[in-house]
């Protein structure tokens, strides 16, 4: 990618610029892992060596990497009810290869903290609003959660969006099934939020890994590439809507 050549004037203006200007990262991205009680351990270790498989494939770890120098920053937590998130991996630069891999090889080792909770997605984007409150600066911020069924512990999304600052956030959906039973009509309607938000679907968890590989490029890939680029075919995985309604 062209860089332009940075003048001694030039770096002295750029010490000026706000925070969002001047940021070496360029995304901070929170991955949310549903872990309720609706997920049963077959799924939930499809989701985890999905979620691993997904950062080191090709694509992906180009769509990372796609702009040296103006790093992605990674925290994955997992979530089921009011008060059960659970971090995988902190806040981390994605700088190298080497720096993807740790991190899937991290949450391809890591084990689930609780199965016996219900589905408290409010409370879910709720802790990842927390989150990124402490992420690296980085210019755009984006939650990514994944999730087989809808709200049914406590407030709900919208409520979240009222109560916890998301004014410069974007959430996107992964809805695991969700061609079936309306869930992806449920994300699209209830959950995403933001300039160019979008839900991604999953068949099933064994189409997880297919379906998180083609969500992490879009939300990774640098702005001009990835947010600006028409969609690919979505393939068998079922729907893959985008909106930015709110």
């Amino acid at each position: 990618m062209f860089r332009p050549v940075v003048t001694a004037t030039a770096l002295a203006l750029l010490t000026c610029l706000p925070l969002s200007a001047a940021a070496e990262c360029r995304l901070a991205l929170v991955l949310a892992l549903d872990v309720s009680s609706s997920v049963d351990g077959h799924e939930d270790r499809l989701q985890r060596s999905g979620l691993a498989a997904a950062l080191i494939a090709p694509e992906v770890q180009a769509a990372i990497l796609s702009d040296p120098g103006y790093h992605v920053a990674l925290h994955v937590f997992e979530w089921s009810g009011r008060y059960q998130q659970s971090t995988l991996i902190d806040w981390r630069l994605l700088r190298s290869p080497e720096d993807i891999a740790d991190a899937a090889a991290a949450i391809a080792e890591s084990t689930r903290r609780h199965a016996n909770f219900p589905t408290a997605l409010g409370y879910a984007l709720g802790h990842a609003s927390a989150v990124l409150e402490r992420a690296p600066r980085c210019e755009r911020k984006t939650v990514d959660v994944s999730g087989d069924g809808r709200n049914n512990a406590g407030f709900g999304p919208q409520t979240a969006y009222r109560h916890f600052p998301f004014n410069d956030v974007t959430v996107n959906g992964l809805a695991i099934g969700g061609s079936m039973d309306g869930l992806t009509a449920y994300y699209l309607t209830e959950v995403i939020r933001g300039p160019f938000a979008f839900v991604e679907t999953a068949r099933d968890f064994d189409d997880f890994q297919r379906a998180m590989e083609r969500k992490l490029i879009r939300e990774t890939d640098t702005p001009d590439l990835g947010l600006l680029a028409p969609a690919a075919d979505p393939g068998p995985g079922g729907p893959d809507v985008m909106s930015g309604r709110r």
